[in-house]
């Protein structure tokens, strides 16, 4: 279950750790002075930095989907798991049946050659049908991967939609030039951290 989240969380954080490497050039539809994000924060500059690790954390839309997506995954295994398990009974009792028959055949305990003949050919259509089913359960096993890789790309998709919406109505006034994952900074300053306000506005969106 750990490995699941781990898989959905490493993979919500590459698509956001993207798209925080955004460039605010100036606003064109900001009315403000030249020097106006000087004066509102002093020597800072107008960049922001964004923990995306926190936003998946605290962000309620990241850990709900997030929750949603792996109970989704882990029902779709369980049936999966329910369905190969019948098969595997199925096909010992197939190979129970090819074992006693080999057995009369041997012995000669059919009274007929027409009765030997009928059950080989059972057992031969038996095997076509088993061989039909492992190769479902395959085809099954592989859809739900693809379903489960596709429903991570949409989550993705969906928070990276829904912060950088945030983030532009939040730099609306165009005051920062440069919003930045702090992942991808070699030296952190005090000061630039706009992660918890960043949480907490969408948090409050997506409560609406």
């Amino acid at each position: 279950m750990n490995k699941i989240s781990i898989i959905v969380e490493s993979i919500l954080a590459a698509g956001v750790a993207a798209l925080f490497i955004l460039f605010f050039t100036y606003n064109p539809w900001a009315k403000k002075s030249a020097n106006a994000e000087v004066e509102a924060q002093g020597d800072l500059l107008p960049i922001a930095v964004v923990n995306t690790d926190s936003i998946l954390t605290h962000y309620t839309l990241a850990v709900e989907s997030s929750d949603k997506l792996q109970s989704q995954y882990e029902e779709s295994m369980v049936k999966l798991d329910t369905k190969a398990k019948a098969f595997q009974k199925e096909y010992e009792t197939f190979q129970q049946d090819v074992l006693n028959f080999q057995k009369k055949v041997e012995a000669g305990a059919f009274l007929s050659r027409e009765r030997a003949e009928s059950e080989q050919s059972r057992l031969q259509k038996k095997e076509q049908q088993l061989a039909a089913k492992q190769q479902d359960l395959e085809n099954l096993r592989q859809q739900l991967s693809a379903d489960f890789m596709n429903q991570q790309a949409a989550l993705t998709q969906q928070l990276q939609d829904s912060v950088q919406a945030y983030l532009r109505e939040l730099n609306a006034d165009g005051h920062y030039h440069l919003i930045l994952n702090d992942a991808v900074l070699m030296n952190k300053v005090a000061g630039y951290d706009i992660t918890d306000e960043v949480v907490e506005g969408l948090n409050a969106r997506y409560a609406k």
